[in-house]
């Protein structure tokens, strides 16, 4: 059998997973990176590689990325995972860290990429896009509100709000405070009316990563291939032109946690999520040239890497840990349905013709300001920029669920008492 997967024959693959199976049916499987990656790399490659094939789902749907996610998700929810394995995961995703890590190299090697003048004329116009995405999904959100007798206000306030409201604990979270003080009704019964369509907002998100990804092969002309700008001009200067080493592979790493660590160090003095604040220091130092381009090509090179091994892992981690079918289900009915589809179709829309407006292409001011302030945080950025093969638009991505999720809680709070 000649069939490789991540360079792997598919043989030398499934011997290997078979030892990882093993150890987890015997509980032997350990806590931490060594297990942690054993489980996710085996399943995620394995599931990665399933998507690709399977009908549909590689066509419309993302392909292996949404097999990663909702396959594993499917493990837990149905009681095919053993406990102990699901704890090894949640471990490896949560106190050991794993999303921060994936994260931080995308973000620092992405910005150490692009070219400097292409990164100041993206940024400095990249809140049109996002606020008029906005704008739009709350637009809809109100027609179909009424049209289904949900009422208008509410369309926005309970869906269109923590859909785009960037995530659990920036977003969701600190909305139901602010709505409980605005409406009398208690914390936990606000809570249970928000999670639901942020959680469906979720999988609709990283499903339309995947069709907008289609679309663009269909009309190239809507898409930028992964450059947001269209100036005609390429956007990446150093990413492609690297050579692998494994001094550079080292150096990206150790650069890519140092950047982390001063958007931590910066988020103790300003009231910013450490994303946030480490976007803008790349960027700064990118747009100053007093980095070494040694050391933004060997970023550049660890970003390709991460691109390329550790997206299905992470994935499957995202599955198991972020992603709760049973909330989903349980919320699913139709008339939710179309209430959060029209907020994700108004962010769509909205976001890629703002982008338009000021020069970027439609399907990746879409993505980037549209559906990823329509995902959960982090985790939902990951999946969909995954789904639609644009792992590019990650600092872009970061800037719509952070920033722009603070951007949501501001408005909740100016416009709950004139809705309510």
């Amino acid at each position: 059998m000649n069939t490789e997967v991540m360079g792997m024959k598919l043989p030398h693959l499934l011997g290997l997973s078979v030892l990882v199976a093993i150890a987890s049916a015997i509980g032997k499987l350990p806590g931490g990176m060594v297990g942690g990656f054993a489980i996710t790399m085996s399943m995620g490659f394995l599931l990665d590689w399933l998507g690709s094939k399977t009908p549909i789902v590689n066509s419309y749907l993302g392909g292996g990325p949404i097999f990663c996610i909702f396959v594993s998700a499917a493990f837990v929810y149905f009681g095919i995972m053993p406990p102990s394995v699901k704890k090894v995961i949640d471990g490896f995703m949560k106190p050991s860290d794993f999303l921060n890590f994936y994260i931080a190299a995308l973000i620092c090697g992405s910005i150490f990429g692009m070219k400097a003048k292409l990164l100041v004329k993206a940024g400095l116009r990249f809140a049109v896009p996002i606020v008029i995405g906005l704008a739009c999904a709350s637009v809809l959100a109100g027609l179909v509100g009424a049209l289904t007798g949900e009422g208008w206000s509410r369309g926005i306030a309970f869906i269109c709000y923590p859909i785009m409201g960037g995530g659990l604990g920036a977003g969701v979270l600190p909305m139901s405070e602010i709505l409980h003080a605005s409406t009398n009704i208690s914390t936990k019964e606000i809570l249970s009316l928000l999670i639901p369509p942020m959680a469906i907002g979720n999988v609709l998100a990283i499903i339309f990563g995947g069709l907008l990804d289609k679309l663009g092969k269909v009309y190239p002309q809507l898409s930028g291939e992964g450059k947001l700008i269209r100036s005609g001009e390429e956007e990446h200067e150093v990413a492609d032109a690297t050579q692998v080493t494994i001094q550079a592979l080292g150096i990206g790493l150790f650069t890519a946690c140092t950047m982390l660590l001063v958007g931590r160090i910066l988020s103790k003095f300003i009231p910013l999520h450490y994303y946030a604040l480490m976007i803008i220091t790349v960027a700064i130092l990118k747009v100053s040239g007093v980095v070494p381009k040694s050391i933004q090509e060997a970023s550049a090179t660890w970003f390709k890497f991460v691109a390329k091994y550790m997206t299905a892992p992470l994935l499957v981690g995202v599955g198991v840990t972020y992603t709760d079918l049973g909330v989903v289900i349980d919320a699913f009915n139709l008339q939710t349905f179309f209430l959060v589809l029209s907020v994700i179709v108004g962010a769509i829309i909205g976001a890629g013709c703002g982008g338009l407006l000021v020069g970027f292409h439609f399907i990746e001011s879409a993505i980037a300001a549209g559906l990823c302030m329509a995902n959960m945080g982090g985790t939902g950025d990951v999946a969909v920029l995954s789904a639609a093969n644009r792992f590019e638009l990650m600092p872009f991505s970061q800037i719509a669920s952070r920033l722009g999720g603070a951007l949501i809680l501001i408005i909740v709070g100016l416009t709950i008492p004139i809705l309510y």
